[in-house]
């Protein structure tokens, strides 16, 4: 059977500067999705006092962007089988970005609402794309690694965002605009697109083996002018050519358990995560701390993320992923508690950060453990759907916070955070494969 052996070929090749191109580019997708996604967290406030917004509509336009990131993930899976990886990868950004270009010119609350929407359609179709990406193109040994490295360049994002939002959300009535503006910039992402190559991994199960013959060629070439003459690689293994990936393939037992476990795993990590930084802001704000005030404390808590994405790639390949996750979900669980429990700024910010370090390598070392659980042909399904599920479940978790704060104080808050951040930790440890010994 007429075989490519893209796997195999790709998994003995050194670290060359194709790899680090390819983690360049995606690190710059990633950067301006944690840089937009947490855009209209850092404009709240401001708007609840132009635009006399309630809590209750900041929950809702919060919960329908969920719901754009769950159609975007879903897209995203068929697009990436459909289409190509590198493509998907390049459209969703443009996506993302033309929409946040539009949030730039919202009107009012409805018009903020619906790019808001579109734009986290975008920003999780990328996403999904750019971990089967890297998943695809690295070598199996040190996947998790430049997944994570990818993932903390790109979240520096976040503390950059919320530091400019906090500098030009106070300046006057209109400059909240420019927060919107700024993550409208990942479409600059089409300056990295001759220097992407498409997944021979993806060519192959198409059964495309001679152009996925020819990108791998192209990769061997650059990097043996670079690094020398390269190791054979091993025997391939026959595959017959996958059709596209039908959504019934995850009824079956062999795709079913692990697309509910990634169900449970990306929704208790999505409720957690933006449970807290997307009302972080709004809650402070409503305790009685200025809007400067909130914003700038939020924004230094959010300088941990780099960091816990670096401490994810120190672990990550050394330490079996699924033991990782629990133990990084039981950490963000206890700090989570404590900074509801305080209003000391002090410990606001250091338990705030911890949050973040904890939660950000807790996403780098999902990155990387949740296509592992797939092979190529159910690969981006599986991914997307598991992804894109536990984005929807948040479409009720901004519904939850505010009807818990309403009713039951700030508090209450945290407890139901940490609460479903132990539930993530748990199912994981009773239920979750292992993958260290099996990565394809």
């Amino acid at each position: 059977m007429q075989h490519s052996n893209a796997l195999n070929r790709l998994d003995r090749l050194p670290v060359s500067r194709f790899h680090k191109v390819t983690l360049l580019a995606v690190a710059f997708a990633y950067f301006f999705e944690f840089a937009d996604i947490n855009s209209f967290a850092t404009t709240a406030p401001k708007l609840i006092k132009l635009w006399g917004l309630t809590v209750d509509q900041v929950a809702y336009v919060t919960s329908l962007s969920f719901v754009g990131m769950f159609v975007g993930a879903i897209v995203a899976g068929s697009i990436a089988d459909r289409w190509g990886r590198k493509r998907a990868l390049l459209w969703t950004t443009l996506f993302f970005g033309l929409s946040s270009l539009a949030a730039v010119f919202s009107w009012d609350l409805l018009s903020l609402g619906v790019f808001r929407v579109l734009t986290s359609a975008g920003l999780s179709a990328m996403t999904v794309v750019g971990v089967v990406y890297v998943n695809e193109m690295y070598p199996s040994a040190i996947r998790g690694k430049y997944q994570a490295y990818a993932i903390a360049i790109g979240i520096c994002g976040t503390p950059v965002t919320n530091l400019i939002a906090s500098a030009v959300v106070p300046l006057n009535d209109w400059s909240w605009r420019l927060v919107y503006l700024w993550g409208s910039l990942g479409i600059l992402l089409v300056l990295f697109a001759r220097h992407l190559k498409e997944s021979p991994r993806w060519l192959e199960s198409r059964g495309e083996h001679a152009a996925a013959d020819a990108v791998l060629t192209e990769i061997e070439t650059a990097v043996a002018a670079e690094k020398g003459p390269l190791p054979e690689p091993a025997p391939p293994v026959a595959e017959a050519p996958s059709a596209k990936a039908p959504l019934r393939l995850l009824l079956q037992k062999k795709y079913l358990f692990p697309t509910l476990l990634l169900s449970v795993l990306w929704m208790t990590q999505t409720i957690g995560f933006f449970g807290y930084s997307s009302w972080a802001p709004t809650l402070l704000a409503k305790e009685g701390f200025s809007v400067e005030k909130s914003v700038f404390y939020v924004a230094l808590t959010t300088v941990g993320a780099p960091l816990g994405c670096y401490l994810a790639s120190l672990v990550t390949d050394r330490f079996e992923r699924k033991w990782c996750l629990v133990a990084f979900g039981t950490v963000i669980a206890v700090c989570g508690l404590l900074y509801g429990l305080t209003f000391d700024p002090v410990l606001i910010i250091v338990f705030g950060f911890l949050v973040n370090l904890f939660e950000r390598g807790y996403t780098a070392l999902a990155y990387a453990y949740s296509p592992e659980l797939f092979d190529t042909r159910s690969r981006s399904l599986g991914t997307s759907v598991s992804y894109g599920l536990g984005r929807l479940s948040n479409a009720a978790g901004p519904l939850i916070v505010a009807a818990l704060y309403t009713g039951q104080g700030y508090r209450a808050v945290f407890y139901f955070i940490a609460g479903t951040w132990m539930v993530g930790a748990v199912a994981l440890a009773l239920f979750g494969a292992r993958t260290r010994s099996e990565q394809r």
